[in-house]
């Protein structure tokens, strides 16, 4: 095995920080340990058991889903489109009815409901969208109210949840402006208050955060959670926006023409996705490569070109990764190119940027010696 090259000063200075941050990936803390791999069935608040939806008698929305999602949590669905994440969704609260299988609420088959059981179950499950759908002639305290009056509820008590809601979503000072008059994220934060009005104990978030800045997004995000913890809330949401479940989910499933093809807690899922939808899927949130890196990857190998690997360790791993053992193990000449840490769920996620200039048509002996070291390996190409 060729002899590795001695880093120079750059090098070792770049080696040790990364180790620093790299010790972080070991045992896992308590309480992300207790993140359930396999939620116990008995205790899920919302079941779906081989469900299926099919549109025109053709077109499969749905197929064989089974999932369980436990009270309390934040529970996020993911996929392309057209993979049948606001079908599934819809299930909930029957806004869909199934082609097949079966929808249970704490353990009761809703599709035994008839209509007035319906609309006591829809109470309890509050929906944002979106679209904010807010009436345009009503000031935010009237939108949020609004479902209280159809419900018939008497005035006293509807005027005591709206001033809890409006103060719970920091609008208290809003309430006689009309919808034109706030921004998007005061627009959403008017339809979050509106979904609890009901008391519910499941909320439906339907790309909630879709249309609104990145800073906004964050006091949205927060605002759910805090909503989720101090309600103690089951939050069910979909959107094509990755960094949202990263951030805000505690498990994931991912979908593909209407079928589960992986779930789990987010830090497993985003840490060392299985299949490739959802590689793709959480593609965007990869480290990009260094420009200048990037404009002299090449895809095909040469006789002086060094292989470009990219490594990902996720906190499960047992042993901590000790680069100066991982370079001798590649053999050749190892340069560190980037790396990093974050955290997801106390979980630590951590990524190496390596160039090897080893024979470049020994790259998938490469690629196995490093999966030795590191739960996902990729050949990005090769770079003279």
């Amino acid at each position: 095995m060729p002899r590795q090259a001695l880093p120079s000063r750059l090098g070792r200075q770049k080696m040790t920080a990364a180790n620093a941050q790299l010790r972080d990936l070991g045992t896992p803390p308590r309480d992300a340990e207790q993140t359930e791999l396999h939620p116990d069935l008995n205790r899920a608040h919302v079941r779906f058991i081989n469900l299926g939806k099919t549109y025109d008698g053709a077109v499969h929305a749905l197929q064989g889903i089974d999932l369980a999602i436990q009270h309390g949590e934040v529970f996020g669905i993911i996929g392309r489109s057209g993979a049948g994440k606001s079908s599934l969704i819809r299930t909930i609260n029957r806004l869909e009815q199934p082609s097949s299988g079966r929808v249970l609420i704490d353990q009761v088959d809703i599709g035994e409901f008839d209509e007035d059981r319906l609309v006591a179950l829809r109470r309890r499950i509050g929906m944002i969208f979106q679209h904010f759908n807010l009436m345009s002639a009503k000031t935010v305290w009237q939108n949020v109210e609004l479902p209280l009056k159809v419900a018939g509820v008497p005035k006293l008590q509807r005027e005591q949840k709206v001033r809890e809601l409006l103060e719970l979503v920091g609008l208290k000072d809003k309430h006689t402006a009309y919808p034109a008059q706030l921004s998007g994220g005061q627009k959403q934060r008017v339809g979050i208050a509106r979904s609890l009005v009901h008391d519910p104990q499941i909320l439906l978030c339907d790309e909630a955060t879709s249309a609104l800045d990145p800073e906004t997004t964050q006091s949205i995000l927060g605002l759910l959670r805090e909503i989720n913890q101090r309600l103690g809330l089951t939050i069910v949401l979909i959107t094509h926006e990755m960094a949202v479940i990263r951030d805000i989910c505690d498990r994931v499933v991912v979908l593909e023409h209407g079928r589960i093809v992986e779930q789990g807690p987010v830090w497993q899922v985003f840490g060392n996705p299985q299949h490739e939808v959802s590689k793709t899927l959480l593609a965007p949130l990869q480290h990009g490569l260094p420009d200048e890196l990037q404009s002299r990857l090449q895809a095909e190998p040469s006789s002086t070109a060094a292989v470009v690997l990219r490594l990902q360790f996720t906190g499960s791993t047992a042993d901590e990764p000790d680069l100066a053992a991982l370079f001798s193990a590649l053999g050749g000449r190892v340069r560190l190119l980037q790396g990093g840490v974050e955290r997801i769920q106390g979980h630590a996620l951590g990524q190496l940027l390596l160039a090897v200039n080893d024979s470049p048509h020994n790259a998938e002996a490469l690629r196995n010696r490093a999966g030795h070291w590191a739960q996902q390996v990729e050949v990005l190409g090769y770079v003279v």
